[in-house]
């Protein structure tokens, strides 16, 4: 200990203890401004050259001196001050010195001269003088204090381990070398573990029961002083020393009031609090801190053998922490890493599933549209073949020759023969369980109609404007046929229109009736008529009664016959145009039943692709499907038909329909869906496995590195032999440990 701070021990009296109670950084400064002053040294003393004055204490004077040997600088203590002196607590310090030469953080004993006149003894000198000096400038950064404070503590684990107990631990008995490494000093006060001797200290730095005239010595009275000492270099000033503070104890008229003031102070002030505001300053420092200054000794820490295991194992637990860290953030650093690789094959997964299914789902559409298809075809090529039978029927001719212009009265011979002719086909038909027709009519050369079933007011009108009639796939104004109009000279299906004497939407089958005598003029036109509704029906019972349909087909046929050289894409047949839906739609609605202006312009870019390819014979695959197609019949019923549908198209023949066969996007598509969320919820359950085996892990870590870790977590680890010995040494004083 550089003597320059250090204060001579003193009598155990009145005096000496309340000039112990005062020691601060300021008197010592005093302490060294008298030294200075002083003139030649107090005596010689061989193998050394003494230099210069460098401290003044209560017993004595300090002086730098120059081994002659080693030129190595020492401090020299000269006791000059001895009348009245008790030499044996005088030698109580050089005693302990002796004891303690091995630790190197205490100030090293390097001779003594006590029959020498003045006694004195030499020790280390360090010239970077006192830790309160250096705490005049401010706290220390919270590495520092704990530096300082563990080296402390090592000395005061070897004081203790040695049965020496310092009791007057504070900033002014800590010197600093000059790697400014800590060095503990002045044992003045110190006594042994087995000691029932009283020692007070200096105030803001003792423990409160230390504060007492009876008290036995206790280690605990060191770790108190250990917690003051770290909490002054991290805020700059000791526990509970206040303005109002030092006022009420310098107003103290006794020792005693004085003690049992300071007592009050800490055991009843508010907790110091400041250390936890400090940068740097953890819990776990925070709470070393709080229980090394508890008030009640019985919650204090046992011993400096204690504080110096939780320090080191702090220290342990900040340098393993970048490691925890590492541990946990690889895993996470891992699992982000895998994760955007396992989404990206989690979605190809989805995709390529939902490429298959939607595959295997129009491949299936596209054959039940070519049975559809073929089905429609055949019924049509029955009821036109089957008209133009008729038709070749040389009676037929030859009535229609005769009895076509008559007047109606006249005419029945020609109504009981196509009435005959009619209920023949109507018993085929019905035999082959098929639809009705919904009529049949006969027209002249000139358009007029000349019988019907059944029979209505439509009978002898002209219907020389219907395609039907002249074949054109269109229908011209009723009151604009242009004069040289002429009748078909081949089998016709025409386009859909609504019926003057039912009001429902038809299409009509027709066929030319030629003259029996000459192949090439046409006497009449013969058709049948087949509503909208029913253009479906055979299909369909047929089909549902092979197998249910557990995917929700929706059939439907399309008129792709263009007119102007442009392309409509008419709805004929819809499973939502019944009877009772096409009776309530408008004209001006009918017309909007198209797939321009619904469907995607890629669609009718497809079907136009596929109508030439049909014609022309060449494949359609890849155009003969579509996995966004819009149903026309949504914008009347958005509820049951919007949103995206696979559709399947097939060519009615010759006749310029196609027949579609759809159903739901998201319907076929749902065993992927139900894949998907079962994929999502597996990911998110491994996530949070593995994220939880992380932070399992990671508490388990730290747990088991913490000194509060569960015993049964301790895997066996025993407390250090200088803590049971340190022990069992405060038992001995009076107190335990």
């Amino acid at each position: 200990m550089p003597t320059a701070r250090e204060t001579s021990p003193v009598p155990s009296n009145e005096n000496w203890v309340d000039d112990t109670l005062i020691q601060d950084a300021d008197s010592v400064e005093r302490a060294r401004g008298q030294s200075a002053l002083a003139g030649a040294p107090p005596a010689a003393v061989p193998g050394y050259r003494i230099l210069k004055p460098i401290g003044e204490g209560k017993y004595g004077s300090v002086w730098l001196a120059r081994e002659q040997n080693t030129g190595k600088h020492v401090a020299i203590k000269f006791y000059t001050h001895r009348r009245g002196v008790d030499w044996s607590l005088l030698g109580r310090e050089v005693e302990k010195l002796a004891v303690l030469y091995t630790s190197r953080s205490i100030v090293g004993l390097l001779a003594v001269g006590w029959d020498h006149d003045p006694p004195y003894y030499v020790m280390e000198y360090l010239e970077n003088g006192s830790l309160a000096t250096r705490l005049e400038a401010g706290p220390l950064a919270t590495n520092d204090a704990v530096r300082i404070t563990t080296r402390i503590c090592q000395a005061l684990v070897h004081a203790h381990g040695s049965g020496i107990l310092h009791c007057d631990l504070k900033p002014a008995n800590i010197l600093l070398d000059q790697d400014f490494e800590p060095r503990l000093c002045d044992f003045g006060q110190s006594r042994l573990a087995d000691e029932h001797s009283h020692a007070l200290g200096t105030l803001y730095y003792m423990a409160p029961e230390q504060a007492d005239l009876r008290a036995v010595p206790d280690a605990r009275w060191d770790v108190y002083a250990l917690g003051a000492l770290i909490y002054h270099m991290l805020t700059g000033a000791p526990p509970f020393r206040t303005d109002e503070n030092d006022r009420l104890l310098n107003q103290a008229r006794s020792l005693n009031d004085r003690l049992g003031l300071y007592q009050h102070i800490v055991r009843h002030g508010p907790k110091p609090t400041e250390h936890r505001k400090v940068a740097g300053v953890d819990p776990q420092l925070a709470e070393l801190v709080d229980r090394c200054l508890a008030p009640d000794a019985s919650r204090r820490l046992t011993n400096a053998q204690a504080v110096l295991d939780r320090l080191v194992a702090r220290e342990r637990f900040r340098a393993r922490r970048p490691l925890i860290l590492l541990g946990l953030v690889l895993p996470l650093l891992l699992l982000g890493g895998i994760a955007p690789l396992a989404l990206d094959a989690m979605n190809d997964s989805v995709k390529t599933a939902q490429s298959i299914l939607t595959r295997r789902a129009m491949e299936s559409d596209v054959l039940s549209a070519n049975l559809l298809a073929e089905s429609i075809k055949r019924e049509l090529d029955d009821r036109l073949t089957e008209l133009e039978v008729i038709a070749a029927d040389e009676d037929l001719q030859l009535a229609v020759v005769e009895y076509a212009g008559k007047p109606k009265d006249e005419r029945q011979p020609l109504f009981d023969l196509l009435d005959r002719l009619k209920s023949r086909s109507d018993k085929r038909r019905k035999s082959l369980g098929r639809s009705d027709d919904a009529s049949w009519f006969l027209l002249d050369a000139a358009g007029r109609q000349r019988w019907r079933f059944p029979l209505t007011k439509t009978l002898d009108q002209e219907w020389s404007f219907r395609d039907y009639f002249h074949g054109g796939g269109f229908d011209y104004p009723r009151n604009d046929v242009p004069v040289d109009v002429r009748p078909i000279q081949e089998r016709t299906v025409s386009i859909a229109y609504r019926g003057t004497s039912t009001g429902r939407y038809v299409v009509a089958l027709s066929v030319p009736i030629f003259d029996a005598n000459d192949d090439t003029r046409v006497i009449g036109v013969l058709a049948r008529t087949l509503s909208l509704s029913s253009l479906l029906q055979d299909y369909e019972k047929s089909l549902r009664s092979q197998s249910p349909d557990r995917v929700g087909r929706k059939f439907a046929i399309v008129d792709s016959r263009a007119k102007d050289g442009e392309r409509k894409w008419n709805l004929l047949a819809h499973d939502w145009m019944t009877d009772d839906h096409l009776a309530n739609l408008k004209d001006s609605d009918f017309a909007k039943l198209q797939l321009i202006g619904s469907s995607d312009a890629e669609v009718i870019d497809d079907l136009e692709t596929f109508v030439r390819n049909a014609r022309s014979g060449d494949s359609t695959y890849d155009y003969d499907r579509t996995r966004h197609y819009i149903d026309p019949v949504s914008q009347m019923n958005p509820a049951e038909y919007g949103g995206l549908w696979l559709a399947a198209f097939s060519s009615v023949g010759e006749t310029g329909w196609v027949a579609v066969v759809q159903e739901r996007k998201d319907a076929a598509l749902v065993a992927v869906e139900d894949l998907q969320a079962r994929l999502v919820s597996s990911a998110i359950g491994a996530v949070l496995v593995v994220l939880g085996l992380v932070a399992g892990s990671w508490w388990l870590i730290v747990i088991v590195l913490s000194d509060r870790s569960p015993r049964w977590l301790r895997f066996g680890r025993r407390s250090p032999t200088t803590t049971q010995q340190l022990t069992s040494l405060s038992s001995k004083g009076g107190d335990s440990a």
